[in-house]
C-alpha cells in the first residue's frame, strides 16, 4: 500500500468520525496555543527590557545599597532594605572629571489622583540632573530646579500617560494633584518616552522634588540617621571611561562610609551593561518557567490522542483483518495508524498557532493599570511548537499503530 493511499485512508477515517478527531486535538490545540502565548510574553519581556536599555545607553553607572555579600539581583532586593548612600555621596560624586551628571533618586509607587480621576503611577524622587541623566524632554512647562529642591517644594512633573489618564486633552499644568493625602502643583509633562521596564511604562510616572519625597511622601533613613537615597544614577562621557570611573566612585564612597581595608563595600556599581545581562536572565528563566508550565497541556494532549487512538483500534478490528486478508502488511497498517495520529497533531497544531498568536497580539493591546504587556511570536517558538505537538502525535500514535498492525488477521475478521 503507497504512502498516498495510506494518507487517504486516514483522512477518511478522521472525517467518518469528527466530532471524536475535534475533540482528539482539543487538548493539543490549548497546548500549543499555550506555548506560543506564554513563550511570546516571555520574550516580549525580554525585547522591551533591551529595548529600553538601549535607549538609556551605555555610558550609565547605577550605584546601589548593598550587604556586600549577596550578588546579582538577589543582592539588588536586599540592598534596599538597608540604605546605606546620601545626598552628600551623590553631591561628592559629582567632583570626578568624566562624570556628565549625577542623579540621586528614590521611587515608589502612588495613587494620583485629580478631581474624579485616579491612577497608580511610580513616582521618582529626583533632581534636576534626572532630565539629562535618562534623557527625558519637556512637552510642557518647566523641570523641577535645584531651587525646588533646595526648598522642599510640593511640585511635580508629570509623566505623558499619567497627564492623559487625569486631564485629558487639558493644560495640567498650574494643576493640582494629590498623592498621600498630600496636594501638589503640576509645573511640567513630558515628553513620550516609550519602552517599559518588566511592563511598567516608562511615561507612567510622576517626578517630584528628592527632597521633597524623602521628608514628605516616603521616609527612609540609613543606620546613621541621614535620608536615604535608594540609588545614584552616573551618567559619564563616553563607555570607554566606564571602568575608570567605577574605580573612582568606589574610592570615594570608600572613603566617605569609612570602610577599612578589609571591609566589604556596603555599596554596589552596576552598569547598563551588567543591568540587563541580570534582567535578561531573570525573563530567560521567567520564559522557560512558563514554557514547561504550559508544556503540560500538550502531555495532556498526547495522552488523548493515544486513548482515542487506541479506541480507533478496537472498533475498527475487523476493517483491520479485512485489509489484511486482502494483501495489506504489517507496515501498511502501522503507517496508516501513524498518519492519523500526526493529523491529528498536526492540524491541532496549526489551529493552536492561529490561536495562540491571536491571544499574543489581543495581550500586547492591553493596558492594566500602567502595565502593558508585550509579547514577540517569533519563527523559532512556531517551529519548536509545531515540531514538538507532531512528535508528541507520532509518539503517542506509535503503541496503538503497533498493536494494530500486529493484530492476526483471523481473529481481527473474527471480532464482533
Amino acid at each position: 500500500m503507497k504512502f498516498v493511499e495510506s494518507l487517504a485512508i486516514a483522512i477518511r477515517s478522521l472525517f467518518a468520525n469528527k466530532l471524536r478527531s475535534s475533540l482528539t486535538m482539543l487538548g493539543i490545540i490549548i497546548g500549543v496555543g499555550a506555548v506560543i502565548t506564554l513563550m511570546s510574553v516571555g520574550r516580549g519581556a525580554q525585547a522591551s527590557i533591551t529595548s529600553t536599555f538601549e535607549q538609556m545607553g551605555t555610558n550609565l553607572l547605577s550605584v546601589i545599597p548593598s550587604s556586600g555579600e549577596v550578588g546579582g539581583i538577589a543582592g539588588m532586593s536586599y540592598a534596599f532594605m538597608t540604605p546605606t548612600l546620601t545626598l552628600d555621596d551623590a553631591k561628592a560624586l559629582e567632583r570626578i572629571p568624566s562624570v556628565v551628571a549625577i542623579d540621586p533618586v528614590n521611587e515608589n509607587y502612588v495613587e494620583v489622583t485629580a478631581g474624579g480621576e485616579s491612577k497608580v503611577a511610580i513616582i521618582h524622587g529626583a533632581s534636576p540632573a534626572y532630565q539629562q541623566v535618562y534623557n527625558h524632554s519637556l512637552a510642557l512647562g518647566q523641570f523641577i530646579s535645584d531651587r525646588n529642591v533646595a526648598s522642599r517644594d510640593m511640585v511635580v512633573v508629570l509623566g505623558n500617560e499619567v497627564a492623559e489618564d487625569l486631564f485629558g486633552a487639558d493644560d495640567p499644568v498650574g494643576q493640582k494633584v494629590k498623592m498621600k493625602g498630600k496636594r501638589f502643583t503640576v509645573i511640567g509633562v513630558l515628553e513620550p518616552k516609550g519602552g517599559a521596564i518588566m511592563g511598567v511604562s516608562l511615561d507612567n510616572v510622576v517626578v517630584t522634588p528628592i527632597t521633597t519625597f524623602q521628608t514628605k511622601l516616603f521616609t527612609q533613613r540609613t543606620a546613621r540617621g541621614e535620608d536615604a537615597v535608594q540609588s545614584i544614577s552616573v551618567k559619564v562621557a563616553s563607555a570607554e571611561v566606564i571602568d575608570e570611573v567605577r574605580e573612582e566612585i568606589e574610592t570615594i564612597l570608600r572613603r566617605r562610609h569609612r570602610l577599612s581595608v578589609d571591609e566589604k563595600n556596603d555599596f554596589a556599581v552596576i552598569s547598563m551593561e551588567q543591568m540587563l545581562g541580570m534582567l535578561q536572565q531573570v525573563t530567560g528563566i521567567f520564559t522557560i518557567v512558563l514554557g514547561a508550565i504550559a508544556s503540560i497541556s500538550l502531555l495532556v494532549g498526547s495522552i488523548g490522542i493515544m486513548n482515542i487512538m487506541l479506541v480507533s483500534v478496537t472498533e475498527r478490528t475487523r476493517e483491520i483483518g479485512i485489509r489484511k486478508a486482502v494483501g495489506a502488511k504489517r507496515r501498511d497498517i502501522l503507517l496508516q495508524f501513524l498518519i492519523e495520529a500526526a493529523i491529528l497533531s498536526l492540524v491541532g497544531g496549526g489551529i493552536g498557532i492561529v490561536g495562540g498568536w491571536v491571544i499574543s497580539f489581543l495581550i500586547s493591546h492591553v493596558n492594566l493599570g500602567g502595565i502593558t504587556i508585550h509579547s514577540v511570536v517569533s519563527a523559532d517558538i512556531v517551529i519548536l511548537a509545531i515540531s514538538v505537538s507532531v512528535f508528541i502525535g507520532l509518539a503517542s500514535g506509535i503503541y496503538p499503530a503497533m498493536r494494530a498492525a500486529r493484530l492476526n488477521p483471523i481473529d481481527a475478521l473474527r471480532y464482533g
